[in-house]
């Protein structure tokens, strides 16, 4: 009978048995994949094989920065529709999102070691993840010992909207805009989209979990 099922529908029967495996285990799953893509990319000639957790790093990053954009998209539906578990959505993205970008820190400091030979903590980009990541500690924090889904989506909202704005207005000193972006190289941007692409999925879970917890 499932084999019935399977050959009939085979994209339905694999996303249920997806939905079977527990969360952080796909987590695990698709980090170890990252990491392993991460470790075979391009190499580039001035930073040689190091240029690779910087397309790690830098997929991090996009993974929390649209963590947190799906926070606000989610949270701003709750609120315009009245949809309680629009809410939970955004309170789970934006927990799995500041666990991108809390970790994303220490990772930047090997990068900078990497590339600039040296840490430079006053960086404008780095000074804006340090203090975006303590309010976003704090902030979630509050979210959780308060409980309220709709107090929750508005600071998802105005949080990310702080970010955007604070990273668009930033100083480019030492950390450029966007390398890849404008590196006119296909393949990176093909290879450096697809490594984003993963990390997200991992996010995806970590939120799957988190939001499993909250509707408990």
């Amino acid at each position: 009978m499932a084999s019935e099922r399977r050959r009939r529908n085979p994209v339905c029967y694999n996303r249920r048995m997806l939905r079977r495996v527990h969360p952080l285990i796909l987590t695990a799953v698709f980090l170890a994949v990252a990491l392993l893509v991460a470790g075979f990319g391009p190499r580039e000639r001035s930073l040689g094989v190091s240029v690779r957790l910087v397309y790690l790093h830098g997929a991090w990053v996009w993974t929390a920065l649209l963590g947190f954009a799906a926070a606000a998209v989610a949270g701003l539906a709750g609120l315009l529709f009245r949809r309680v578990d629009c809410q939970r959505v955004s309170i789970a993205l934006g927990q799995a999102a500041m666990l991108f970008w809390v970790t994303y820190l220490p990772m930047s400091l090997l990068v900078m070691q990497a590339t600039w030979n040296g840490l430079f903590l006053d960086e404008p980009r780095f000074r804006i993840g340090l203090d975006f990541a303590l309010i976003a500690v704090l902030l979630q924090a509050g979210i959780l010992l308060l409980d309220r889904p709709a107090s929750a989506s508005a600071v998802n909202i105005v949080y990310f909207a702080g970010l955007a704005w604070s990273l668009a207005a930033s100083r480019e000193v030492m950390h450029p805009a966007s390398p890849i972006a404008s590196s006119g190289w296909l393949a990176l941007q093909a290879y450096f989209a697809g490594l984003t692409l993963i990390c997200v999925a991992a996010g995806t879970q970590i939120a799957r979990w988190l939001h499993r917890r909250l509707v408990a």
